[in-house]
């Protein structure tokens, strides 16, 4: 391996995986904020690495495209930790939709619809998107209008909780339609 190869891993790690640290901070000097938060001006890397040192803590890039670079005195473990945090409550945060499935012939009988229609309006509550299946089996598929009118009564029945994502529309031998939970 050359030393370009050698390069691009340090210690383990690939370069560029994070802010830079302490010794790997390459300009003269850097705009510094303390460990308690006060700016101390610009100074040149060794007296920052040694204010750094003497604190027992990193001496971390925060803004290397700013000029002269911003680098902060913290303890550099710590930082990840509350960065990994963070990523972690947003995502807690963010709110998945799950594409659900109810599969229907067009000669279904009205029980056996309200069943249906049962477990889509809680998969609606639950706020996912509901997609509705119309399949056709041999004749059926020449009376394509049987399984719009029973498409078209679920989508009455549902008129106030949901929008329709998706128009009844045929796709070979099955009709689809979409539900979304109304806003």
């Amino acid at each position: 391996m050359n030393d370009s190869q050698n390069n691009k891993f340090q210690h383990g790690k690939k370069a560029n995986a994070g802010p830079r640290l302490n010794n790997e901070i390459t300009s003269d000097s850097v705009r510094l904020i303390g460990s308690d938060g006060e700016m101390s001006g610009v100074v040149s890397i060794s007296d920052a690495l040694k204010m750094a040192e003497d604190a027992g803590l990193d001496l971390v890039e925060v803004s290397p495209n700013a000029s002269p670079p911003v680098c902060k005195i913290i303890d550099y473990g710590k930082y990840k930790y509350e960065q990994q945090k963070k990523k972690n409550i947003a995502k807690k945060k963010q709110k998945t939709t799950e594409l659900k499935e109810v599969q229907m012939r067009p000669m279904i009988d009205t029980h056996d619809l309200e069943i249906k229609c049962k477990a889509i309006h809680r998969f609606i509550e639950a706020g996912n998107k509901v997609k509705i299946l119309m399949r056709f089996r041999g004749r059926e598929l020449s009376h394509q209008e049987i399984g719009i009118g029973v498409l078209r009564g679920v989508q009455e029945q549902f008129k106030d909780t949901v929008r329709v994502e998706v128009e009844p529309r045929l796709e070979g031998r099955q009709m689809l339609m979409v539900f979304a939970p109304a806003k």
